[in-house]
């Protein structure tokens, strides 16, 4: 029998729950469309969503168990959440954050941060910089500290750079 995730992040929707999901299990490994639930006639007059039409959608990206609700206009995505993607090299940062940034809001991009087309924050960042920040190294980690508050997407290389000091 497999074992049931304690947690499961619930991401609150306007219409787009099955969009959203299908977009997020399309960019990483050991994902998929988990379960779809639908509106139905019944409490039509608090949901107002057309019968048929998606209610929450329980997915899974990269092991990860989340459910997306089509919950209506009611709240929206803040910075306040974010979630953090793991990368081992230059070339997965460079992926992820294109399929996740398409269409989303460039002016929303710092330091390895970005907002995807759904309103929902990502931090793409290589583990590597993680190494870095806790090495304990005070000059090292203040110079790429430094080099990452002037990146969008993070530059592996120019990260190594400054850490070296080069």
């Amino acid at each position: 029998m497999a074992s049931v995730q304690t947690i499961t992040p619930c991401l609150w929707f306007d219409g787009r729950a099955e969009e959203a999901a299908q977009f997020y299990v399309s960019i990483f490994d050991d994902s998929e469309i988990l379960s779809v639930t639908r509106f139905g006639k019944a409490g039509f007059e608090h949901h107002g969503r057309p019968e048929g039409s998606a209610m929450t959608v329980t997915y899974r990206i990269a092991g990860q168990q989340f459910t997306a609700l089509n919950g209506g206009p009611n709240f929206r995505f803040t910075e306040a959440v974010s979630f953090v993607v793991r990368c081992d090299s230059q070339a997965e940062v460079d992926r992820f954050w294109a399929a996740l940034a398409d269409g989303g809001d460039p002016a929303a991009q710092a330091c390895g941060w970005l907002k995807d087309r759904f309103g929902l924050s990502w931090q793409i960042v290589p583990a590597e910089l993680y190494a870095m920040l806790e090495s304990g190294e005070a000059d090292r980690t203040e110079r790429a500290m430094a080099a990452l508050m002037d990146m969008k997407k993070i530059d592996l290389a120019a990260l190594r750079r400054a850490y070296e000091g080069a």
